[in-house]
């Protein structure tokens, strides 16, 4: 299987296929590349829908051209801690930042909750931030604050007295009941048209089908996320000479 960078005419294939209606493992499969590297190609540059093989390329090149300039001017990065490879988790962070774009949320912001959710800690400072992402406190103060005016992050003071930023292990599951919230609510303003256009008519039987739809949903996801919920307080196991099962601190 090829490794190194994709070509440009590995990218125009991918265009192709993508335009083609082809799943990510099939554009993979004709590349002869794993699924992940097409999947995180497409992600970073636009998505299936607004990918396009040149602007990929010349952004590929771009940020190739950025990382060898700043790295120089900072200290040495550190190793990755438990043998991680270096180039693969700054690909995977890459990833993981461009959905959450997809989904709405600010580049920084996106870059900072990423950041968090894969450091070991689970916090960071300021200070630490800004140097892993390698940008600006004032970037990392905007940032900061809109997440926390989200509920997306919180901070305490660490021994030192310094703030610290970390990520809650809630936050998922919270969202989760605000997606189920939501979908109830429109279950009601469906039901409003019901009664609005008549209960014989199409558009009157179409918005009852929408309201049962967004009903079984939102009750589908409350139950859901209420069973599910202390999978997010699961400790790793801890080896202790037999099978460790894993901890919840909930």
């Amino acid at each position: 299987m090829p490794g190194g960078r994709l070509t440009q005419q590995e990218r125009q294939q991918i265009a192709l296929g993508l335009a083609d209606g082809l799943a990510y493992a099939e554009i993979a499969r004709r590349l002869d590349r794993p699924t992940s590297t097409i999947t995180r190609e497409v992600m970073r540059n636009g998505g299936p829908t607004a990918y396009r093989a040149d602007l990929a390329h010349r952004a590929t090149e771009h940020r190739t051209h950025r990382r060898r300039q700043t790295t120089p001017r900072g200290p040495e990065a550190p190793p990755q801690a438990h043998g991680r490879d270096a180039e693969a988790v700054r690909e995977y962070e890459e990833t993981f930042t461009t959905l959450l774009m997809q989904q709405g949320l600010p580049k920084m912001m996106s870059r900072v909750l990423v950041c968090l959710y894969t450091t070991d800690a689970g916090s960071l400072t300021a200070s630490e931030l800004a140097q892993r992402l390698q940008v600006s406190p004032a970037s990392i103060s905007k940032a900061i604050t809109l997440l926390e005016s989200q509920g997306l992050i919180r901070r305490e003071r660490d021994e030192r007295r310094r703030e610290r930023y970390l990520v809650d292990n809630d936050v998922f599951y919270q969202g989760m009941m605000a997606a189920a919230r939501s979908n109830a609510q429109l279950a009601v303003t469906a039901r409003q048209g019901v009664s609005l256009l008549g209960p014989d008519t199409p558009a009157a039987t179409r918005l009852e089908n929408i309201a049962r739809f967004v009903d079984f949903v939102a009750e589908s996801m409350t139950r859901a996320a209420e069973q599910a919920r202390d999978i997010l307080y699961t400790k790793p196991e801890t080896p202790s000479g037999g099978t460790a099962e894993p901890l919840s601190d909930r």
